[in-house]
């Protein structure tokens, strides 16, 4: 009897019922429960995307994502994911989350991209609130004494790391390609535009693309 040897990157999930696949296979990510890992309605390929303010790699793959996000006419889906030893980015996701519930989805966008351009000038709390002090004013916003006095963004960044947790994200970036028919973990981000041809022409022909955004 012939034998076969199948990657381990190429995987079926019980749970998704979509097929696993990881550009390049190097760093492959052993996910667990993957089904979450589809686009929002309407959208036929989609980017999630986990990552931490203080995450140097992340700062540095934000603009080609946004950029992939501009060029296909896709949605990303945004969580935040934070690294246990960083000192302030749970405080400054729970500000974008504040910004993003209270103000508006793109304000709260455009802090998280001026904290990744600020971020080698943020080494700890006291520099976190400096910056949002400035920021706040400056974008024509009232930063106010107590950001978030009923727990609730904190309880929203906190949502999303368990949720990747439960998908057993390791690190940040973490970005997948998503169709209804499969789902890429683009573990090096150079490949991300050929992770999402792939899923594109495996989608279905069907769905149609919603606006942009920053979350479903």
């Amino acid at each position: 009897m012939k034998s076969f040897l199948v990657p381990v990157i190429i995987l079926l999930s019980a749970l998704s019922g979509a097929a696993q696949t990881a550009m390049p296979s190097t760093g492959a990510t052993p996910f667990r429960d993957t089904s979450s890992l589809k686009p929002p309605a309407g959208a036929k390929v989609a980017i999630i995307e986990f990552e931490d303010l203080e995450c140097p790699l992340c700062a540095r793959v934000s603009p080609l994502v946004r950029n992939a996000m501009n060029q296909y006419h896709i949605p990303r889906v945004h969580h935040d994911f934070i690294i246990q030893s960083h000192v302030w980015s749970r405080t400054a996701a729970i500000y974008a989350r504040y910004l993003e519930d209270k103000v508006a989805p793109q304000v709260a966008e455009n802090f998280r991209r001026d904290v990744f351009a600020n971020q080698q000038m943020i080494a700890s709390q006291d520099d976190l609130q400096q910056f949002a002090r400035r920021w706040f004013p400056s974008h024509g916003q009232q930063m106010p004494f107590v950001i978030d006095p009923s727990g609730r963004c904190a309880a929203e960044v906190q949502a999303d790391c368990t949720l990747g947790q439960r998908i057993g994200i390791r690190h940040t970036p973490t970005i997948i390609v998503v169709s209804s028919k499969q789902w890429i973990e683009v573990t090096d981000p150079a490949q991300l535009y050929a992770a999402i041809d792939r899923a594109e022409l495996d989608a279905p022909a069907s769905a149609v693309h919603p606006r942009p955004g920053i979350r479903p």
